[in-house]
């Protein structure tokens, strides 16, 4: 369903296993940071009435998704650290369209947002698969259903207004372009790392 080209490599769950308070704290800001790009799709798109409610919805369940990690991060005597740098989303923040209109731009918008909620599926399985935390495990295996959801809203989204975009195109542009950029990643305790 993903489509992803390159898989995680299942040993990244034993590096992950070494400092749970890191991936922990990573993921959290992860979710924060799909809450505010939930909204900054709004923002730029508001003249799409059933975008701004769907991606409403989506910000609200990030924003759970980020208490619930957050309450974990307490529960477990841990300190939620502060905000990482996400080198891998950055990178693919590379290949959206800078310039071109406004329909263009919001299509690379979605399958960039896209293509974040798919990795973060892809891993949160793999987790969910392989840790040995019984806890993690379910948490994860509940979080990946969302993932999948919120990949499919973006997709949905960049197909249906991406009139005159080969959405379709682009998005197995992007599906190799991260295929090559994911290769670099899966060395450190955190959600894309």
């Amino acid at each position: 369903m993903l489509h992803l080209k390159l898989a995680t490599d299942p040993r990244w769950v034993n590096i992950v296993e070494k400092n749970i308070e890191e991936i922990l704290t990573d993921h959290a800001w992860c979710e924060q940071k799909a809450a505010t790009n939930a909204i900054t799709i709004i923002t730029l798109n508001s003249e799409y009435p059933d975008l701004v409610t769907d991606l409403l919805l989506l910000a609200q369940e990030e924003l759970e998704h980020f208490q619930m990690v957050h309450d974990i991060i307490k529960k477990r005597g841990y300190t939620l650290g502060r905000e990482r740098k996400d080198s891998y989303v950055n990178e693919l923040y590379k290949f959206m369209n800078k310039g071109g209109s406004r329909v263009k731009s919001m299509v690379d918008r979605l399958l960039f947002s896209a293509m974040i909620e798919a990795r973060s599926c892809e891993r949160f399985k793999l987790l969910s698969a392989e840790i040995k935390d019984p806890e993690l495990s379910k948490f994860y295996h509940d979080l990946m259903i969302s993932e999948a959801g919120h990949y499919t809203t973006f997709i949905g989204f960049a197909r249906k207004y991406g009139q005159d975009v080969d959405v379709d195109k682009r998005w197995q542009e992007l599906v190799a372009f991260e295929a090559e950029v994911i290769k670099n990643y899966g060395k450190d305790e955190t959600i894309h790392g």
